[in-house]
């Protein structure tokens, strides 16, 4: 797992009478026949075509991913039924599955996005254990992005009095544009019931003279106050405008050139692939 102290799916580990601490930290809840699943409900008359956005509670590329090999075959039937999808991860076992996000992406509109909040070695290894360095991470975007795949980066977590500074937003947003990313887009740390409690246990024993200062910046709830959440976006967008990147946007993501080989033509002499009913 990626055990990444500020993560908002722990909450979700209660639901299953788990713990959200530790418990969270090395057990999985692993749906082996999800490919199956998902090719059944594309089938589906009921099924109309929606967008489905996967990872943006549990990353669908974490380590167990590697064992259990469930997003090929949740791929081969999103992009069999042209299925418009995106994907949000830190992992870097994506890049096993280029070839089916390429055949995906001549058919379909695909997203993709990495999640690098930050490019501190340090904050790195402390507050995401689990995860690949945000380096490698960086590198799965290059390397999409090398291969056709326009790739964004959610800029996530920003976290306050850590990794906020202005030389360090400078350099995540630099690190990004280098890499090729398509868009950034930031979000600053969020605390949820199951993952505040854990955070800030974190919070106390690494930096406790920062407990004070969280304890009043999320006073009123989960979220920081809007007036902090604009000063950092703000600030992440001017980076991204001077080093020639922007926000994320609907169909970004999608810059697949044109394969080599022609296309089967469209006038009926051969089949085409329908929409989705």
């Amino acid at each position: 797992m990626h055990s990444c102290v500020y993560c908002f799916a722990r909450k979700t580990h209660s639901y299953l009478d788990l713990d959200t601490g530790l418990g969270f930290d090395s057990q999985i809840v692993v749906k082996v026949n999800a490919p199956e699943l998902v090719r059944r409900e594309l089938a589906s008359p009921r099924w109309h075509g929606a967008h489905i956005a996967m990872g943006t509670n549990v990353d669908c590329y974490q380590r167990a991913e590697g064992r259990y090999r469930l997003m090929p075959g949740i791929l081969a039937a999103l992009r069999d039924h042209a299925n418009p999808f995106s994907i949000l991860t830190k992992g870097t076992l994506i890049l096993r599955d280029l070839e089916l996000l390429r055949q995906a992406a001549e058919v379909t509109e695909v997203g993709v996005s990495v999640s690098v909040g930050f490019v501190d070695p340090e904050l790195w290894r402390t507050v995401e254990p689990g995860t690949p360095s945000p380096e490698r991470r960086l590198d799965v975007v290059r390397t999409l992005s090398g291969h056709g795949i326009g790739c964004g980066v959610l800029m996530a977590p920003v976290i306050p009095f850590l990794g906020d500074r202005p030389e360090q937003l400078r350099a995540t947003v630099r690190a990004i544009a280098a890499a090729g990313a398509n868009s950034v887009t930031p979000l600053v740390l969020h605390l949820r019931p199951g993952a505040r409690e854990w955070f800030m246990e974190w919070l106390g024993h690494h930096h406790p003279g920062l407990v004070g200062r969280y304890e009043r910046l999320y006073a009123d709830g989960a979220y920081a106050p809007t007036w902090y959440q604009r000063r950092i976006t703000r600030h992440v967008h001017e980076l991204a405008t001077e080093y020639g990147i922007g926000p994320s946007r609907r169909g970004a993501s999608r810059a697949l050139p044109a394969r080599d080989e022609p296309r089967p033509p469209l006038d009926g002499s051969e089949p085409t692939q329908l929409t989705l009913l």
